[in-house]
């Protein structure tokens, strides 16, 4: 099954079969232990509609008033990415290290304000000299810490402020349209399978620069271990979305420019499009 935002209103395809309704409050919709089955529920009394609406080339993020974390260090070739970026400012180190600790790294990425939905725009910082999208499959989560579905992630960064001093890290992750989510949230009867590929393409005047994709299952840690870390000392009584990492990292002779077309595709999600653009 999976969710559709498009203003106030919500669209559902659950496998083909198509429904929509007005939605007074998104927070609350999503934030709901056993989301799947409340919507298998509760979709009779909605009103039918037909699969036009999946023609759209732009969709609102599909989330209410809740914040974005993100998971960083979760892949191999994440680690290797943050130490190459670091070599010079001597914080190579710390991201070895976090790789193999006990302590996921975990950070505030966004709220709603700053992320975007598919078809929308994200921006780079006028600041940074190195910037590049990540792809990440990204967690819908209640209030109680269990995981209600799935959507596509894209954690805007800027290397080149990350790599001058690990302490800028907020800098270089947080700051108007740094985030994408969409198109849609995936909610399945059954989590994904570790089977699952993540995808990326970015275009540069229909040019392709970058092309790869990469299974679930290269994850170093579980879903759950990450949960567990970001609940300890927080509530978040409206939920919350957690990007889980990547793994999918451009050369470091890659930067993004204005106008650069992204697209992340997930297995059983579909494909959130965005373009480049500057504050």
């Amino acid at each position: 099954m999976k969710i559709y935002k498009l203003g106030t209103t919500a669209f559902i395809d659950n496998e083909g079969q198509y429904h929509r309704k007005e939605i007074v409050n998104w927070t609350t919709f999503l934030n709901r232990d056993g989301l799947y089955q409340s919507l298998i529920n509760e979709i009779s009394n909605w009103e039918e509609t037909d699969g036009s609406f999946l023609s759209e080339d732009r969709f609102d993020a599909p989330m209410g008033n809740q914040e974005i974390w993100a998971a960083g260090v979760t892949y191999e070739r994440s680690k290797a990415a943050r130490m190459d970026e670091a070599k010079e400012s001597g914080g190579a180190v710390f991201y070895d290290m976090v790789y193999d600790a006990e302590r996921p790294e975990l950070f505030f990425k966004a709220t709603s304000q700053r992320c975007v939905g598919s078809g929308d725009e994200v921006y780079i910082r006028k600041d940074s000299t190195w910037n590049v999208p990540e792809p990440e499959l990204t967690l819908l989560i209640s209030s109680n810490g269990s995981i209600e579905g799935y959507t596509a992630g894209n954690d805007m960064s800027s290397r080149s402020i990350e790599g001058e001093n690990p302490l800028y890290l907020p800098q270089a992750k947080v700051y108007e349209k740094c985030a994408a989510i969409g198109p849609c949230i995936y909610v399945p009867k059954e989590p994904l399978p570790e089977t699952t590929k993540i995808h990326i393409c970015i275009k540069r005047r229909a040019s392709e620069m970058y092309n790869e994709d990469v299974a679930i299952s290269k994850i170093k840690r579980e879903f759950k271990e990450l949960i567990s870390f970001l609940f300890r000392e927080c509530d978040f009584p409206q939920g919350v979305f957690l990007m889980t990492g990547t793994c999918l990292v451009p050369p470091d002779d890659f930067t993004l420019e204005i106008g650069d077309e992204i697209t992340i595709n997930i297995d059983g999600i579909g494909t959130l499009t965005n373009h480049v653009g500057c504050k």
